[in-house]
């Protein structure tokens, strides 16, 4: 579905700033630091252009006002001996300030002070919403207009009656003049709600603010959406661009979102910028979503996504068939009989693995096509004993055959065997002090555990041909029918529904879905290990199952099994009888 601008509703419109309470506040202080105390607090309350009320009084700060402060502000010691502490004043202002929104001239010093003083003395403090004029002044007037936004500065430019002079509730009665004036300035910018103020002053364009209303008809459900841009192609015919694609357990406030200044991520900026439109797609399960999402990535290879772009860019460890057999890295598994091991994201991942592989298991690892008949010239490796030498026939062909067994083991079964290979080696980098080359070798081992748990939890999925599964939440029971890997359906039974005849119904609905060839799931790998992540939730229900969903006992470490397995055991300590 399209959303392009439309109608805004009464919640797109926001509250008109005619409707909006203003309390704006001052306060004189004994310094600028955190621990400095309030003096004297002033206020005054606004609506439609009219006072509505004012508040003022002094503050006993139970210390000393500093010379240069009672010069500034004309409050001074004798002036607040009688005044009421803060504890007592700051109830009667939180009251006076409710349900209004909070005005200051660099309120980040005015809403400091209150923030400390309501943690100091037990309040909650109230959240309420900010607006600091200076930041006001700063986007609404032009630099050759004033010289500083400092209060008097701007107070005489709009000719207030009241001219600051450093206390508390004529300062705050100046910034009202002030406030006013910006406001009758923004409003011919386009800013008419407090919603619009807010992130007016938060540098929000008042284009980016206007393309809000693309929200208003979308739904607060699940489901995937994307920005896209109507332009022309070569010939001149329309062409619509998918710029981005993005999911969402609520769409409406996600692309909401994306006009406000919660999103600042510069290319998303952007790409707001040179859209025309949102589409969307609602989903039955945060799932679909997901999977959806990446779906779209794949298709469209959006300008603006970083991640998912590209899935066919993937890797995969292939253990290949000949006399004797090598770890060659290639891009696509195919029905050769070979052994796969992956995928990888990266190659430098994949060429760490293949390198632990080699430390673990003396294989070749040249790619010249060798005999097992005739020998052929060495290489500095078989010198060097890393590699038993097949092309010198220094090995038989069975001796070779049992080596690359162990190694096949190793991928399908345990990988114990290669961590060990490597305690003697750590143990010497070790006691040599050559810890960078020990990190080296470890990182290896790390990223080979890490990608055969990746590589055996993708593959059990890729061989279920079927497995419907159910999750239970708020809004009733998430049902997934899975297949090779690949989410075939989704369905959502909702309170009154029967789970079960909802799930025979996404059965029947379900997309067919064909065999894979070796691991790789009909999916991207990313896809599966959704689907998978999801079917490993606590609470998950399986319904229905057809094959093995499962995964050798010893691949994949758990939390510092690293070390117990590829370091030598720890001496055990001698025991000391008593004398």
């Amino acid at each position: 579905m399209m959303s392009l601008p439309n109608q805004p509703t009464f919640d797109d419109l926001g509250t008109p700033l005619a409707l909006v309470p203003f309390c704006v506040v001052d306060l004189e202080t004994t310094g600028g630091s955190p621990d400095d105390r309030v003096t004297e607090i002033g206020a005054a309350k606004v609506a439609g252009g009219e006072v509505l009320g004012e508040f003022q009084t002094l503050v006993n700060p139970a210390t000393h006002i500093p010379p240069l402060i009672s010069v500034l502000t004309g409050i001074t010691d004798s002036m607040v001996a009688g005044a009421p502490r803060l504890a007592s004043v700051l109830p009667s202002f939180l009251e006076f300030a409710a349900g209004c929104v909070l005005v200051a001239h660099n309120a980040g010093f005015d809403v400091g002070f209150l923030k400390r003083a309501c943690a100091e003395h037990g309040y909650r403090w109230p959240n309420p919403p900010v607006l600091d004029t200076v930041a006001l002044a700063r986007q609404a007037l032009l630099r050759d207009e004033v010289r500083n936004h400092k209060l008097a500065t701007l107070a005489q430019y709009f000719r207030a009656e009241t001219v600051p002079n450093h206390r508390a509730l004529t300062d705050a009665r100046a910034t009202v003049t002030v406030l006013h004036c910006l406001l009758e300035r923004v409003g011919n910018l386009g800013v008419h709600t407090v919603e619009d103020l807010l992130e007016f002053t938060r540098r929000v364009s008042p284009q980016r603010r206007a393309k809000r209303t693309w929200a208003s008809g979308l739904p607060s459900a699940p489901g995937v959406y994307w920005f896209v841009a109507d332009g022309r192609d070569q010939v001149g015919q329309p062409r619509r661009q998918v710029l981005y694609v993005g999911k969402s357990r609520d769409l409406r406030a996600r692309v909401r979102s994306y006009f406000t200044a919660a999103e600042t991520r510069p290319r998303i900026d952007e790409m707001v910028r040179v859209a025309s439109g949102v589409e969307h797609l609602v989903c039955s399960t945060e799932l679909e979503a997901e999977v959806l999402e990446l779906r779209l990535i794949a298709a469209h290879s959006p300008r603006y996504n970083r991640r998912s772009k590209y899935p066919e860019r993937q890797l995969w460890l292939k253990l290949t068939r000949e006399p004797y057999p090598r770890l060659s890295i290639v891009r696509k598994c195919l029905p050769d009989g070979a052994d796969y091991f992956g995928p990888f994201n990266r190659r430098s991942t994949v060429e760490a693995v293949q390198a632990a592989l080699y430390d673990a298991f003396p294989i070749r690892q040249c790619t010249t096509r060798l005999s097992a008949k005739r020998p052929s010239a060495s290489c500095v490796l078989g010198e060097l004993g890393r590699c038993c030498a097949p092309c010198q026939l220094a090995v038989t062909t069975d001796d070779y055959a049992t080596i690359v067994e162990r190694l096949r083991a190793s991928l399908s079964s345990d990988i114990r065997p290669v961590l060990r290979a490597a305690r003697k080696r750590l143990s010497t980098l070790i006691a040599g002090e050559r810890f960078e080359d020990a990190a080296v070798v470890t990182d290896r081992l790390s990223s080979f555990a890490r990608s055969a748990l990746r590589h055996h939890r993708v593959a059990s999925l890729a061989r279920c041909p079927q497995i419907v599964a159910a999750y239970r939440d708020r809004g009733g029971w998430e049902i997934h029918v899975v297949r090779y890997g690949r989410l075939a359906g989704a369905a959502r039974a909702r309170p009154g529904d029967v789970p079960q005849a909802v799930a025979r119904a996404a059965v029947a609905a379900a997309e067919q879905v064909r065999a894979p060839e070796g691991p790789q799931p009909v999916a991207t790998a990313e896809e599966t290990e959704r689907i998978a992540a999801w079917l490993e939730r606590p609470g998950v229900r399986l319904i229905e199952i057809d094959g093995q969903w499962s995964w050798p006992l010893h691949i994949g470490l758990a939390e510092g099994e690293l070390a117990r397995h590829a370091l030598p055991p720890a001496p055990a300590p001698e025991a000391v009888w008593p004398r």
